[in-house]
C-alpha cells in the first residue's frame, strides 16, 4: 500500500494494552485461563516457547472476555471520538491476538482499521512502527500508546499522544509534538482496596473459643489467636484476588464490583497476583507457629473457599451453606489455635446466624437485578423469582439463631460457666434485633451487598454489637 501522503488523510493509531484499555490483555488473559484451569500451565510454557504470538493466540481463544468486559479508558475514548469528528481516520494498531483486537473494535465500532499480531509477527515495539512507516510514511501518522515499547513508534510519529502518569509522560516528553492524557499511578490504596482488609473482621470469629472459655489472661494463647488471624486473613485476600481475576467479566458487568481496582484496571494484574503470593507465604509461615489442628482447618478453609470460586458458587443454595460453613470453619480454627474445646451449642448457632447473613448477601443481588423475575442472577444458580423464598429463609435462620441462643443460655454448661448467667438473656432479643433489621433493610433495598461492610459502617449494629459483649463480660463477674 502507498505511503498516506494527505496530512488530512493521517490516522489516529490508537494501542490496545494499557492505552485503550486499562489493563494488559495478555497478562490479564492467561492469569484468568490458569486460574480457572491450571491444568493448562504446561501447555503454556509450550506456548511461551513457541513465540509471544502463539502465546496471545492461544489464550485469547480460551478467553471468556468479550468486547464489552475489558475496562476502557474514557479520555482515549473521548480522543477517539474528537478525532473521528474532525474527519480523520482511527485505526487499532496493536499486539493482542486477532479475535481480541476484533471483538474490541467490533464492540466500540470507532476504528477505520485494525492490525493487530499474527502467528508470524507480534506487533510490537519496532515491528509496529515499520509496519505504521510502511503504510503511512515516516511521520505519516499520530500515535497514542503508554509503554516503553511504543517510544519506537512515538519517534516516527508526526504527534506522540501519551497515556502514562505524569511522571513517566514528561520523560518521553520531547517527542515528536508530545500531547499527554496523564493517568493516576498504581497506588497503595488501590493495592490495600484489593486484598479487602475490611473483610479480616470475619476473622475475629477464630477469637471466640478463647473468650467463651474465659482465657482472656493466657497470652501463649492470645498470641496463637493472634497469629490465627493474621494467618487466616493472608490466605482470605490471596483468596479473594484469585476470585476476583477468575470474576473479572463478571465484575465489569456489575453496577458496583466494576469499580473494584482490578476490575476498573487501577491495579495491574502482576502486581495484584506478586501481592497473592506474598500473603500466601506469609500465611503459611503463621501456622507453622500454631497447633497441627489449625494447619487442618487453614487447608480446609483453601480447599473450601477454591472450590466455592470456581464451582460452588454457581450452586443453588450450596453456596449459602458453604458460606455459612466457612464462617463456622473460622471458630473451629480458633479451638484448634488455642487447643480449646468448642461447643456444640456455639456451632449450631453459628451456622443458623451466617447462613442468615448469607442469604441476605443472595436476596440483594436479587433485588439488583433490572431484567425481570425470571432473569438469572449473572454468575450465580438463581433467577429473579427466587428472591422472596430467600428472603423467607433468611427470616427463618435469623429466628433459629435466636433460638439456639436461647437454648443455650438456659442449659446448665452456661449455669457453670457464668456466675451471672440471667445477664445473657438479654442477647437474644439483641440478635434478632440486629438481623431483623438488617432484613427490612434489605427489603428496602438499602442494604450494602457485603452485610458485613454494613455492620462495620452501621452505628446501630455496633452498638448492638457493643452492648452484647458487655452482657457477656458482666455474666463473667462474681459483684451481685
Amino acid at each position: 500500500m502507498d505511503a498516506i501522503s494527505d496530512k488530512r488523510h493521517m490516522p489516529l493509531c490508537i494501542d490496545l494494552d494499557g492505552t485503550l484499555i486499562a489493563t494488559d490483555s495478555l497478562w490479564e488473559g492467561l492469569v484468568s485461563v490458569l486460574v480457572r484451569r491450571p491444568w493448562l500451565f504446561f501447555a503454556a510454557v509450550l506456548w511461551a516457547l513457541s513465540g509471544k504470538s502463539v502465546l496471545k493466540r492461544e489464550v485469547a481463544a480460551r478467553l471468556p472476555h468479550q468486547g464489552g468486559d475489558w475496562p476502557y479508558r474514557d479520555e482515549v475514548i473521548a480522543r477517539i471520538k474528537e478525532a473521528r469528528a474532525e474527519g480523520q481516520p482511527v485505526w487499532l494498531v496493536t499486539g493482542a491476538a486477532e479475535s481480541t483486537a476484533l471483538a474490541i473494535a467490533e464492540h466500540l465500532g470507532l476504528f477505520d482499521r485494525v492490525l493487530h499480531s499474527t502467528d508470524t509477527e507480534n506487533l510490537t515495539s519496532s515491528r509496529k512502527r515499520d509496519r505504521l512507516v510502511s503504510l503511512c510514511g515516516d511521520g505519516g501518522f499520530d500515535y497514542v500508546g503508554n509503554s516503553r515499547d511504543d517510544i519506537a513508534v512515538f519517534d516516527a510519529a508526526r504527534r506522540a499522544i501519551i497515556v502514562a502518569p505524569d511522571s513517566v509522560a514528561r520523560k518521553w516528553g520531547d517527542r515528536n509534538a508530545a500531547e499527554f492524557l496523564p493517568l493516576s499511578p498504581t497506588s497503595r490504596l488501590a493495592v490495600f482496596k484489593s486484598i479487602r482488609v475490611h473483610q479480616w473482621l470475619k476473622n475475629v470469629l477464630i477469637a471466640v473459643p478463647l473468650v467463651l472459655n474465659h482465657e482472656f489472661a493466657n497470652l501463649g494463647l492470645v498470641f496463637a489467636v493472634v497469629a490465627a488471624f493474621f494467618s487466616f486473613s493472608f490466605l482470605a485476600s490471596a483468596v479473594y484476588i484469585v476470585n476476583d481475576i477468575s470474576d473479572l467479566a463478571n465484575d465489569r458487568q456489575h453496577p458496583r464490583k466494576r469499580l473494584r481496582p482490578l476490575a476498573s484496571g487501577a491495579v495491574s494484574v502482576p502486581v495484584i497476583s506478586t501481592v497473592a503470593v506474598a500473603l500466601l507465604a506469609a500465611s503459611i509461615g503463621l501456622a507453622s507457629l500454631l497447633p497441627p489442628l489449625f494447619w487442618a482447618a487453614l487447608v480446609l478453609y483453601a480447599f473450601v473457599t477454591t472450590a466455592y470460586t470456581f464451582v460452588l458458587k454457581r450452586k443453588l443454595l450450596v453456596d449459602v451453606f458453604t458460606l455459612a460453613g466457612l464462617y463456622t470453619l473460622r471458630i473451629i480454627a480458633g479451638a484448634a489455635a488455642t487447643s480449646t474445646e468448642l461447643s456444640f451449642w456455639l456451632l449450631a448457632f453459628s451456622i443458623f446466624f451466617f447462613l442468615s447473613l448469607a442469604l441476605v448477601k443472595r436476596y440483594v443481588e436479587l433485588d439488583e437485578i433490572a431484567d425481570g423475575e425470571g432473569a438469572w442472577l449473572k454468575g450465580r444458580g438463581y433467577v429473579g423469582f427466587d428472591k422472596d423464598m430467600i428472603g423467607q429463609a433468611g427470616v427463618a435462620s435469623a429466628f433459629s439463631a435466636a433460638m439456639v441462643l436461647a437454648l443455650y443460655v438456659d442449659s446448665a454448661e452456661v449455669a457453670s460457666m457464668y456466675p451471672q448467667p440471667w445477664m445473657l438473656w438479654p442477647l437474644c432479643p439483641l440478635i434478632l434485633y440486629m438481623l431483623l433489621r438488617i432484613w427490612i433493610l434489605a427489603r428496602r433495598s438499602q442494604m450494602h451487598d457485603d452485610p458485613v461492610v454494613f455492620i462495620m459502617r452501621d452505628w446501630r449494629s455496633q452498638v448492638t454489637t457493643v452492648v452484647g459483649a458487655s452482657l457477656v463480660i458482666f455474666a463473667t463477674l462474681n459483684v451481685w
